[in-house]
């Protein structure tokens, strides 16, 4: 009876002893992981290390340079990640590992120093086979495997095409400035916009278009004298900025006699216009005399009422004397018949 009670004191004792050091591990867990326990020689695993204390400690796990135990090497090291869940200090590390020897190994367990104290984690076996040999034909082997040729990626060309696409342009930008300059042209191969004509001049190109169709021998009427007194309200118009093409003749000759005191130009449209007016609406048939009359007595209110040449200015030779510049009237001015 006696022994028995000295034996449970000597427990409470060990148990006194022994439970703080258990709580101070115990608050302090490292844990160890492999994703792949058995690899063939020269493949890669990672190790998974996770350590798990209170948010107020401060742990410390030293880790190998290159090398978990002989055979067993470390690639890389991951940096540390930490998390904090319910006063948990969570900390999380991968190391990738490799062996280029086959043998079962059993990693040593991993450290963390907890102050003054020291946690040990489990260990963990890592199994590393080699290739399958067969021993009965050693004379048998297999050579070496050709270099595989990698899949076709189009953007892997991406900067070949676009050199070559740019090499091409070059050349051709230099062949056509090299050709457009040996021909006295130029680079640019587009025609600069020609300034408007005239108002006459245009009215003298559109009367001749319209006298070439010889539309009133077709017996056209309304459309030859349609045509011709269109090309004068489109002269008119630019003439002496007014809107010609929607007014009557009425009110043209009106705006024509304030703007031009010319009486004669003034028959001349009058004619023009009161003859097509009758052709249009009163379906008049013109004689042959009226319809070549409407057309000189066109030409000639246009010459009427153009605006005058200025004459330039005299040059003046090296000596300081000056030269009298002669103006030359153009030979194709078309004044015809006269207002009937």
């Amino acid at each position: 009876m006696k022994f028995k009670k000295h034996r449970l004191s000597i427990r409470c004792l060990i148990l006194s002893v022994l439970l703080p050091v258990m709580q101070t591990h115990a608050q302090t867990l490292i844990e160890v992981r492999l994703d792949s326990a058995d690899i063939l020689i020269g493949e890669q695993t990672t190790l998974h290390l996770t350590i798990t204390t209170d948010t107020d400690r401060h742990v410390y796990w030293p880790l190998p340079d290159d090398q978990l135990m002989p055979g067993v090497e470390m690639l890389s090291l991951s940096q540390p990640d930490s998390t904090v869940t319910d006063r948990k200090l969570t900390i999380r590390q991968d190391i990738l590992v490799t062996s280029f020897d086959s043998m079962l190994y059993l990693l040593p367990p991993f450290r963390v120093i907890d102050g003054t104290d020291t946690a040990y984690s489990s260990r963990v076996a890592l199994k590393v086979s080699t290739l399958p040999v067969d021993t009965d034909h050693p004379e048998e082997f297999f050579d070496i495997k050709d270099v595989w040729k990698p899949p076709f990626v189009l953007a892997d060309y991406y900067p070949l095409i676009f050199g070559i696409i740019i090499a091409l342009t070059l050349l051709f930008l230099i062949w056509y400035a090299v050709k457009r300059l040996r021909s006295n042209r130029s680079l640019v191969p587009f025609k600069r916009a020609e300034p408007p004509l005239p108002p006459h001049d245009e009215a003298i190109q559109e009367l001749d278009r319209i006298k070439h169709k010889k539309l009133w021998q077709q017996g056209r009427y309304k459309e030859y004298h349609t045509q011709i007194t269109d090309a004068l309200r489109h002269y008119l118009s630019r003439r002496y900025t007014f809107n010609a093409m929607e007014m009557t003749s009425h009110e043209i000759l009106e705006v024509l006699r304030e703007k031009n005191n010319d009486r004669t130009a003034y028959d001349t449209l009058r004619q023009i216009l009161y003859l097509a007016d009758f052709v249009k609406f009163a379906k008049l048939y013109p004689l042959p005399d009226e319809n070549s009359l409407s057309m000189s007595n066109a030409y000639l209110f246009v010459d009427q009422t153009k605006p005058e040449e200025v004459s330039p200015p005299p040059a003046v030779d090296p000596d300081g004397e000056e030269t009298e510049m002669k103006y030359k009237p153009d030979s194709d001015t078309h004044i015809k018949g006269g207002v009937r």
